[in-house]
């Protein structure tokens, strides 16, 4: 009996040793429980559960394939819990548990389930903390210290990252691979942390930030990446100003009353027009606030501008300008009725976006164009990414490029031109990097490109445009190719992605007169297809297809084939480049002696018509090419 007690006791302490380590601070925003499964998924109904067996119910969350099953949820994570939407497809089963509290301390066990059997995948030891470090220092030290110290002789492997967490995320430093990665980190500590060297024999992560000001004033965290364990510390840094800010106002108001009193109500009049108005991205509207108590007429003016010197909003002569009002404003503010009277000049701005962060002032003019008035606000609209974002980039002219939507790339509608083109980071809604990589760029993608960030109401978060120029547009191709008439052969060359679907078709076209000059289809040659100029003297080399190298080869070139060529994929995958052949001839001319001589001359080829020339921009002309 005594020697079954001693096994059990034994076999629960390795079962402790082996589960995760994840520690956080309490009032965190939230901690990462990872459990990440690569093995099979049972086909009749799989459940992911998460457990914890020393409460009554256990049940800590549970998901199923039509979504979550929080009917048997312990109470104490009502609302705090979430399972990514496509776990059962990514076999990510990690929980994010929202504001961990103390009493959240415990271990969790990650298991899948078909209804009948359950296999246990993963047990997670949570250690939620009360305890944080504050430092202070003040304003115009040489440098700071924000400790954070572990167990010494940490493996090579071990991952350190000092993040802020408030009032906004930024990466401050990390650390990796035994040497500082400091090409994620926010450019406002750019050269101005440190950290010790030889600290994995030490255990002393501590972080040295230079030169620190009130803007660095904050909550940092030191998380530590262990083995499997993942370590988390949090330090609140607070920096004082080295001269209260109270005495400096006290001097400089007694330096402008001995000056001028006038003067000084000047100053204050500066220093009390501006405001500092903050909102999140996605609210219904901000308003700017603009208040007066001098009495304006009738015929009075209220302009409000951006910092642009664009026109936000006009109000003159007892009514609104909105033929005044710039385009992105247009339908999107308004001020109070009747506002000369009470004196109050505010602006409502509807749908604020991450793009009307600036400086607006608000002017107040008489009937003689004199300035009564003027008060700055300055509105910063800050985004914050929900779970449920939508993330679509477009092309001003093919519609959909990318779409990120639940978690994950929403390709189904992508327009064909950009299929298997284009990639988003991954932890996108974590970084607030919503970039995007297209591969393989041509001079068809040069163009003006849109991110649009939504909430699940449909509501803009943020939108950013951007302008695209791949090199050798100045010259409409985007290549150009020369020979002498004579020569054996010439290669008009296009490489593109490899592997594209088998049933790709490739077509070679010469425009102005438009003529066949080679096509392959399902990949062989479709020679019946060629104009009879072309017939045996192009050639394509072996699986273009599969090496994405879909040049063509023209025998015996002549000034007659001087010209624009176009190479078009059509399919599942399209694709499209342009080049201009020339060839020179060489004219026979008879000099004074009587012996005729050879002399290179050139064609210039005819440039395509309007009509002539296929514009892959117009998605319309791209689907009947497709169709044909």
């Amino acid at each position: 009996m005594k020697l079954r007690l001693l096994f059990v006791i034994l076999l629960q302490v390795s079962q402790h040793a082996l589960a995760v380590l994840v520690e956080v601070n309490e009032g965190a925003e939230s901690v990462l429980l990872p459990c990440l499964y690569s093995g099979f998924i049972p086909e009749n109904d799989p459940t992911v559960m998460w457990t914890r067996n020393d409460l009554d119910p256990k049940s800590v969350h549970l998901l199923r394939e039509g979504g979550d099953d929080l009917r048997g949820q312990n109470q104490r994570y009502s609302g705090r819990t979430s399972v990514r939407s496509d776990a059962l497809d990514s076999g990510d089963f990690s929980l994010t548990l929202r504001k961990p509290q103390l009493t959240d301390s415990g271990s969790y066990t990650c298991s899948i389930s078909d209804g009948r059997r359950e296999r246990r995948l993963r047990d997670i030891q949570l250690q939620v903390k009360d305890q944080q470090v504050e430092v202070k220092v003040k304003e115009g030290s040489e440098s700071v210290i924000l400790p954070c110290k572990t167990t010494p002789d940490l493996p090579e492997d071990t991952r350190v990252e000092w993040t802020r967490s408030d009032p906004e995320f930024m990466m401050v430093h990390e650390y990796d691979y035994s040497r500082d990665q400091l090409k994620n980190q926010d450019g406002f500590y750019r050269n101005r942390t440190k950290m010790n060297e030889d600290l994995l024999r030490t255990g002393d992560l501590s972080l040295t930030l230079k030169q620190p000001t009130q803007r660095d004033t904050g909550g940092y965290i030191c998380t530590i990446y262990r083995d499997k364990d993942i370590l988390r510390q949090k330090v609140v840094l607070q920096v004082r100003e080295s001269f209260p800010s109270w005495v400096k106002a006290l001097l400089v108001l007694l330096v402008l009353l001995v000056v001028s009193g006038g003067f000084l109500f000047y100053f204050w009049h500066f220093f009390m027009s501006v405001y500092k108005v903050e909102v999140d991205s996605g609210v219904e509207s901000v308003q700017l606030p603009c208040k007066t108590i001098v009495h304006l007429l009738k015929e009075a003016k209220v302009e409000w501008k951006d910092n642009n010197n664009r026109k936000v909003h006009v109000y003159q002569k007892g009514s609104d300008r909105p033929e005044e009002q710039d385009q992105d404003y247009r339908g999107r503010t308004k001020m109070n009725e009747d506002l000369l009277k009470p004196g109050d000049l505010s602006l409502t701005l509807k749908h604020p976006t991450d793009g009307d962060t600036n400086t607006y002032t608000c002017t107040i003019y008489n009937t003689r164009a004199i300035i009564l008035m003027t008060k700055e606000v300055l509105l910063t609209v800050r985004v914050h990414l929900p779970e449920d974002v939508k993330v679509e980039w477009k092309s001003r002219y093919c519609r959909k490029v990318h779409l990120y939507q639940n978690g994950s790339d929403q390709l189904e509608e992508q327009y064909p031109f950009y299929r298997d083109r284009t990639k988003m980071n991954e932890d996108l809604l974590k970084t607030g990097d919503l970039s995007l990589t297209l591969k393989y760029p041509t001079n068809e993608d040069t163009n003006i490109y849109t991110c649009t960030v939504c909430s699940m109401e449909g509501n803009t978060l943020m939108r950013k445009e951007m302008r695209l120029k791949v090199k050798g547009q100045c010259c409409r191709y985007r290549s150009k190719v020369e020979v002498e008439e004579g020569v054996e052969s010439i290669q008009l060359s296009f490489k593109t992605s490899e592997n594209l679907p088998e049933d790709a078709k490739v077509e070679w076209v010469r425009y102005n007169p438009k003529k066949i000059v080679h096509v392959s289809k399902d990949g062989s040659d479709q020679p019946d297809k060629q104009h009879q100029d072309y017939r045996d003297r192009t050639k394509m080399n072996e699986d273009p297809l599969k090496t994405g190298d879909l040049s063509l080869t023209l025998n015996q070139p002549t000034e007659r084939d001087s010209g624009e060529y176009r190479c078009g994929v059509y399919g599942k995958i399209w694709r499209g480049k342009t080049v201009l052949l020339t060839v020179k001839g060489r004219a026979q001319v008879q000099d004074q002696t009587g012996i005729i001589r050879n002399r290179s001359s050139s064609i210039d080829p005819t440039p395509l018509s309007a009509e002539g020339r296929m514009n892959f921009f117009d998605c319309s002309k791209w689907m009947q090419r497709n169709k044909e």
